[in-house]
């Protein structure tokens, strides 16, 4: 109490509610590519700096458009009718402007961008880790995923050029970045399957199982296969990287038949339009992450929502096909199907972690939310320390606590008809503490939670019942 000396009244305010837990963001992801430009202020002041955006106009000013990668068309005219003998379109090497729209399109919206370099006329995708002062070449993903983890806001952590990287790379960055979300604890990777172009008649389950090692599986999912989405091939505004050879003549851009020869132009205009880019699937279901968080939460599993911008998933998996990537029981590392249903469309059809025979930890939605309410608590527990260690200390933080998992149970993120059944919030010396551990200033609270878990498997059960009358 303050000491008075002089008279007079005085005021004191008291403080009677207990502090409260902010929940944090679940949908931040921190995209990992190659860029156009990396520049806010000045050329490449955004190499390997992670930085925010809201929408795909922030994308696009800061870190400019796809790379303008070479289009060949050959065009013949028989009997005055145009007809297109060839189409010779690119493998983009640099995919990460396509991912964004992907990402955006399919509900995304607040993420990191952190670009390792612009593109190159000859791509750079394979370089990992070299450093060096030419930012526009010697950096690698391994860098990007390095400087990230600098970054607390970050929840997700996508890679869609992983998959260009060699094998041997591959392995190597998504192994450090299941480390990476371990070590930090509140993060998650979104993967995808290193042979997601292959058919299922050359698809090897174990090998691309194996790239993801055994460490850590609970921080990370992963997709199959790669999808053909509704992009088009990206043309310049100049439409200089379409070469068109018409009738036998010499290769021209697409331009120069804009003023001689309108019909062919027109042509070929449309021709494009009917051929679609290709891309891993992980950026359009991160998007879809960040729509359920916000829609529903982030314990709704990720699943059974469809993609948008997406044509077809490039290899069609039915039951028998699916049933070998969702449940192994050799490694138990699961493998999430993208597939098309009829009527439906293309939807995310798996919810599962790499640790899919984990019983605490098989689901994303369940270490999400873990990650989620680990992350609140810790934040909002910071005040606490240095504070005296005692039975006033104690009630606060556990009414803190109590408060917030009762919030959640409330929504619908947690099981049991009551909140007791839901959750427990235990504190105080004899029950988490010894009188050591009071001595020595730790301040130990256990947090108990029944996390809701996706219906994964819905068994209808039907038989014939006997006539009464």
């Amino acid at each position: 109490m303050a000491m008075y000396n002089t008279p007079g009244v005085y005021i004191e305010e008291i403080s009677v509610f207990p502090p409260s837990v902010a929940e944090v963001e679940t949908a931040v992801p921190a995209f990992i590519g190659y860029t156009s430009k990396a520049q806010k202020n000045f050329a490449n002041d955004l190499v390997l700096k992670p930085f925010k955006i809201y929408s795909m106009t922030e994308f696009e000013q800061y870190y400019g458009g796809a790379r303008d990668d070479e289009i060949a068309i050959t065009v013949d005219i028989t009997n005055g009718e145009l007809s297109a003998t060839s189409v010779r379109l690119p493998n983009p090497s640099y995919i990460l402007w396509y991912s964004m729209k992907m990402f955006f399109d399919n509900g995304g919206g607040q993420c990191y961008i952190v670009s390792v370099g612009t593109y190159q006329s000859t791509p750079v995708i394979n370089l990992e880790g070299d450093g060096g002062s030419d930012v526009t070449t010697t950096y690698g993903l391994s860098d990007g995923l390095r400087v990230v983890e600098e970054e607390d806001e970050p929840t997700l952590i996508v890679i869609p050029e992983a998959v260009k990287l060699a094998s041997t790379a591959y392995q190597t960055l998504v192994q450090a970045a299941l480390l990476q979300c371990n070590r930090l604890q509140d993060r998650f990777s979104v993967f995808d399957i290193y042979d997601g172009m292959s058919a299922w008649t050359d698809f090897d389950a174990s090998v691309n199982r194996g790239y993801f090692g055994n460490n850590y599986l609970k921080y990370g999912a992963c997709y199959y296969p790669f999808v053909k989405t509704t992009l088009n091939h990206h043309v310049n505004i100049a439409e200089t990287n379409v070469d068109v050879t018409y009738d036998g003549g010499t290769a021209a851009d697409l331009s120069t038949f804009e003023d001689t020869n309108i019909a062919v132009y027109d042509f070929v205009k449309a021709k494009l339009k009917e051929h679609f880019v290709v891309l891993p699937p992980s950026p359009a279901v991160t998007g879809i992450y960040a729509a359920t968080d916000k829609n529903r939460g982030v314990w709704k599993a990720p699943a059974n929502v469809s993609l948008a911008n997406v044509l077809e998933p490039v290899v069609k998996l039915d039951n028998t096909k699916q049933g070998g990537l969702n449940v192994d029981p050799t490694s138990g590392k699961s493998i999430n199907a993208i597939r098309t249903f009829r009527g439906k469309g293309t939807l995310v059809w798996g919810a599962r972690t790499l640790a899919g025979n984990d019983n605490e930890w098989r689901y994303i939605p369940v270490r999400r939310l873990c990650n989620m309410v680990e992350e609140s608590v810790q934040k909002a527990t910071g005040p606490v320390a240095f504070e005296p260690n005692d039975a006033n200390t104690w009630t606060k933080v556990k009414a803190m606590i109590d408060n917030f998992l009762t919030g959640l149970w409330r929504d619908g993120a947690l099981a049991g008809s009551k909140p007791e059944q839901a959750f427990f919030v235990r504190i105080g010396l004899g029950k988490t503490m010894t009188a050591i551990d009071i001595l020595e200033g730790r301040l130990i609270i256990e947090i108990g939670m029944a996390a809701v878990r996706p219906a994964e498997f819905i068994t209808l059960k039907i038989m014939h019942k006997m006539q009464k009358a």
